[in-house]
């Protein structure tokens, strides 16, 4: 944006269940707005306690750095026309922090504040925030009297629509914004002194192989001790602490000037190779060119440098042999050392020589320095450590570069089709049996057909689809007339462009509107021609931004903010990602013979998804890349994965073009301590068709430090998900197309990155297939579902010991603690809560000191079935003989069997408790009925205490005054009826 042209846009859209304050039920409101010492006002809405305004403000913005510290008040007054004053009716404050392009403005109802704490105040007043660098708008006429201006005519412009929205730069060329109703000013990030904390390794009931690893690596600010970086290098600058300082020679490359002509015609097709030992970087060859310009960088590893001296050579591009234009030398030893936020080198020109070291016609422009992978041409330069030893062009290098990738913003684009009007069939003789398809690219969907047949079908039909920024797509809608089976006509269609539709970031209701259908008509093979008819179609159709949209799997999530970015709250946190090296990887291809792998990491955690550059030919890469994420939410996930690239050429792997998956580590956010430093070996572990398999082990090093404690901790008590999950909630299965959808949109838009990140990517982070049924996944929710109620279990035999006597001394113990209970009930729950206290501060000393991680063993993939392993791996629908396929459905229904048996038992259980007052069996509810007027009597005049220790020691009762038949309650329970006499 213009910085000189920047204004702040308010649109003022309307209110509603204002409070009646001129003592007819009424009101006469309007609004005032206030920011940065200017003033403007609305029109009065004479009598109306919703009022619709629909008026536009522009303010000018003072100084744009301090934009984050205003505020925008906007105030609603009754309007009093005997005594021209003013009455109050509300107000709302919106921090500058909420403040976004217009692109992404959408209109939030914020309820309305007190002046006061003895005003009484109602409603909500809709408004449209946003800022915006259209040289073409000017500031509204501000007011001059804040009480007599209540009949003052001011200048406001006419909301514009979508295609009139200014045009914006990117929203990096202003300061970067959050959005929240209240706003906490972000806190730097806390400068912790060093600790010294004892950690160990975590213990694990899965094989050691298999289990975390803790290490003490160097980094580039120093040892890891204790989960702190102790810093012993004191020109380290601390932005990459968390890897290991490498050192790379970098050649920029920039241009060549007055270059000889080397052929017969007088032209020349120049390129540039930069060798050190063994190591070559090539550029593309420029045709018949003598000022070429590339602007390459070249980056070599010193650790693998053998050679002393640098040669950057100008060669001349020929069909048999390449012809040898000059050359430019330099010892290693004399290139400088250059540090961010050292200023970068400066390219400068060189003469080139021959091989006689004789200088020659033609200068090339170059930039020579030794740095780290701090330096700024270190994401987009060409690698020696990533590349082959023998050749490798720097056009191949968008392969294997790293990359950072930011995932659109999704939306969720609601259709409700209401109904249809004087539609015109193509047989006159039938009323049409329609419904509606809607499309958004490769989404389709469809309506239900309608059971009365008429010419004004009524569907009142929601259809969801996912949208991504920026709207490329149009919602085509088309009304079909089944015909005949498997024969559809189109009555007519509609064709609204995405970008047209109306944001909403709540709840609010989105007006419906009318759409004339168009019926194509086919007039010869290369031409349509649209037929308007009378034909409409009746449709409410928006972009709701107030959800998060779920790309991943239910249990956990990256980001759980909503889409509108003026709904989102500041920063809680910054994670810092090391990505340090991989050891023992098994080789994925072969190459020359041997085995080898082609690695590269992907990091996801909200919408930045981040690649690490690919190392070429190495079971033991070293990657040493550092990446940072603003963390919005605790009870969020961080994704780190390894695959093996299989674009670069060559002898593919077995999974042919596809990258192929080595593993991936699963953290979340809420396990980390603040400020400490984690540093462990991760194993790499994939479950094959043949079992699970350790592919080897990634090392990284992690750390979250929180900006704002008290917003962290307020979180807590804040829903997991946006509003909009809960007041306009989707069933199960929309949440699954939907996300399935969602992943779809991500996968394409970085595919078309460059370099792409390939779907089987984005499927692997996103655990698109985490929904599928599998055996292994059933019996390990069941364990967990066990493991989960051994506690109560534990209970219950403990219970059951007390009541048998099997340690008469505890027993007796039991009997008097109860007792006492009893005798003072207000001591009962101040003991069970003091119980839990002690036993957390006990557990204290046995907290976990390492991050979550993959446990074969709570993942029921060591004891799998070969068979059940095999079923996991069938392709959906199977592609299994029908003989397995015959078995496994067997063993299917068996398991099923199980589980339906135990659900019906449980619902008999509650159906009987249902009866007891039902009189579905007349005599067991009079029974209950005499019973119940019984006890209620007898607990009248008898004293709690006493009902209590009876009870209680009757089921402590000593075993030689029990039965082993069933007691009379439960013979009485077990006689109830239920409905199970009604199942067919």
């Amino acid at each position: 944006m213009t910085i000189s042209n920047l204004k702040l846009g308010v649109d003022v859209i309307s209110a509603h269940n204002l409070l009646p304050k001129d003592g007819q039920g009424s009101s006469n409101p309007f609004v005032e707005l206030c920011f940065d010492g200017q003033k403007y006002q609305s029109t009065i809405k004479e009598k109306d306690l919703n009022p619709v305004w629909n008026e536009s403000f522009y303010f000018n913005i003072s100084d744009p750095s301090i934009l984050q510290s205003l505020n925008l008040d906007a105030y609603i007054y009754n309007n009093i026309k005997a005594t021209q004053s003013k009455s109050f009716l509300g107000r709302v404050s919106i921090s500058g922090t909420s403040f976004v392009p217009y692109s992404d403005a959408v209109v939030l109802h914020y309820p309305l504040e007190k002046r006061g704490i003895f005003s009484h105040v109602r409603g909500e007043l809709g408004l449209k925030v946003y800022i915006t660098d259209d040289p073409s708008i000017k500031s509204s006429t501000p007011v001059r009297d804040s009480v007599q201006s209540a009949r003052h005519t001011f200048h406001t412009l006419p909301k514009r629509d979508n295609s009139e929205q200014p045009k914006h730069t990117p929203e990096a060329s202003l300061p970067h914004h959050e959005t929240k109703y209240v706003v906490n000013e972000m806190k730097a990030p806390e400068q912790i002194p060093p600790k010294l904390v004892h950690t160990h390794s975590g213990s694990s009931a899965q094989p050691v192989d298999f289990a975390l690893k803790e290490t003490s690596p160097f980094l580039g600010g120093g040892r890891v001790v204790g989960g702190r970086v102790i810093r012993t290098d004191k020109n380290s600058s601390g932005t990459y602490d968390l890897v290991e300082k490498m050192h790379f020679l970098f050649v920029r490359v920039v241009k060549a000037r007055e270059l000889p002509t080397m052929d017969v015609t007088g032209s020349l097709d120049p390129y540039v190779e930069v060798k050190i030992g063994n190591y070559k970087g090539v550029t593309k060859h420029i045709e018949k060119q003598q000022n070429p310009v590339w602007n390459v960088v070249f980056a070599f590893s010193k650790e693998r440098m053998q050679a002393s001296v640098l040669e950057v050579v100008v060669k001349d591009k020929d069909l048999v042999k390449d012809d040898y234009v000059g050359f430019v030398r330099f010892d290693l030893n004399e290139i400088p050392m250059r540090v961010p936020p050292d200023s970068p080198l400066a390219p400068e020109w060189y003469r080139l020589e021959d091989k006689k070291g004789q200088k020659i016609k033609g200068e090339l422009m170059l930039a020579v320095w030794v740095g780290t992978q701090a330096d700024e041409a270190f994401p987009d330069a060409w690698h020696s450590d990533a590349a082959t030893h023998i050749d490798s062009s720097a056009a191949s290098s968008a392969l294997i570069r790293s990359k950072v990738y930011h995932a659109p913003r999704l939306w969720y684009v609601r259709v409700n089709v209401v109904e249809a009007q004087d539609l015109v069939p193509t047989e006159n003789t039938r009323f049409p049996d329609a419904y509606v398809k809607a499309q958004i690219g490769n989404q389709v969907m469809r309506t239900k057909p309608v059971q009365a047949r008429n010419f004004n079908p009524l569907w009142n039909e929601d259809l969801f689809f996912v949208a991504a920024e920026p709207f490329e797509d149009h919602l085509f809608l088309t009304v079909e007339d089944r015909v005949a089976p498997g024969k559809d006509e189109i009555i007519g269609r509609v064709i609204i462009p995405l970008s047209m539709v109306e944001k909403r970031a709540d709840d609010r209701i989105i007006h419906s509107r009318w759409f004339n259908l168009e019926k194509p008509v086919i007039v010869d093979v290369d031409q349509l021609k649209k037929e308007k008819f009378s034909s409409k179609l009746h449709l409410r159709v928006c972009l709701d931004g107030g959800y998060h949209v779920l790309d991943e799997s239910t249990h956990y999530s990256s980001d759980l903010r909503p889409t509108a970015k003026q709904l989102w709250k500041p920063p809680i946190g910054i994670l810092e990602l090391g990505i340090l090296n991989a050891v023992g990887l098994h080789p994925m291809k072969t190459h020359d013979g041997k085995g080898t792998s082609d690695t590269y990491c992907v990091a996801k955690y909200g919408h930045k998804w981040v690649r690490s550059r690919t190392i070429v030919d190495n079971l033991f890469p070293k990657y040493n890349e550092q990446y940072t994420w603003e963390v919005f939410d605790p009870a969020t996930v961080l994704t780190v994965g390894v695959f093996d690239n299989t674009q670069l050429g060559g002898e593919k792997g077995s999974n042919g073009t596809k990258d192929v998956k080595i593993g991936k580590v699963r953290i979340r956010i809420s396990t980390l301590e603040t400020g400490r430093v984690y540093t462990h070996s991760y194993p790499l572990l994939v479950l094959h068709p043949t079992g699970v398999k350790k592919m080897g082990e990634l090392h990284l090093a992690l750390r979250f430090s929180c900006t704002s404690l008290p917003n962290m901790l307020y979180l807590y008590s804040r829903p997991l998900l946006p509003k909009m999950h809960y007041v306009r909630p989707f069933t199960v299965m929309q949440l699954d197309m939907l996300r399935h959808q969602a992943v779809n949109i991500v996968a394409t838009r970085l595919g078309r990155a460059e370099p792409p990140l390939r779907k089987e990517v984005v499927e692997y982070m996103s655990d698109v297939d985490s929904h599928l049924w599998s055996m292994r996944r059933s019996k390990a929710n069941f364990f967990r579902l066990m493991s989960v109620f051994s506690g109560l279990f534990a209970i219950g035999k403990w219970f059951a010991d007390i009541c048998t006597w099997k340690n008469p001394i505890t027993t007796v113990l039991v009997h008097l603690l109860y007792l006492m209970l009893v005798s003072f009930p207000e001591l009962i729950l101040p003991t069970i809560f003091l119980y839990m206290f002690l036993i957390g501060i006990w557990n204290f000393r046995y907290r976990p000191r390492y991050p979550p991680h993959m446990n074969t063993k709570l993942s029921q993939a060591e004891a799998i079935h070969p068979d059940e392993l095999d079923e996991e791996f069938d392709t959906f629908p199977t592609s299994r003989n029908p003989d397995l396929v015959r078995m496994r459905y067997d063993r299917l229904r068996s398991v099923a069997g199980r589980i339906q048996t135990v659900v019906g038992d449980i619902a008999t259980q509650g159906e009987r408790v249902q009866s007891l007052l039902s009189w579905r069996d007349p005599r067991a509810t009079a029974i209950f009925v005499t019973l119940c007027l019984v006890a209620a009597l007898v607990l009248y005049v008898t004293p709690f205490q006493v009902i209590g220790a009876l009870a209680g020691i009757y089921m402590m009762r000593h075993p030689r005054f029990r039965y082993r038949l069933p007691s009379v309650p439960v013979n009485f329970f077990r006689r109830l009826p239920a409905r199970t006499d009604s199942m067919l």
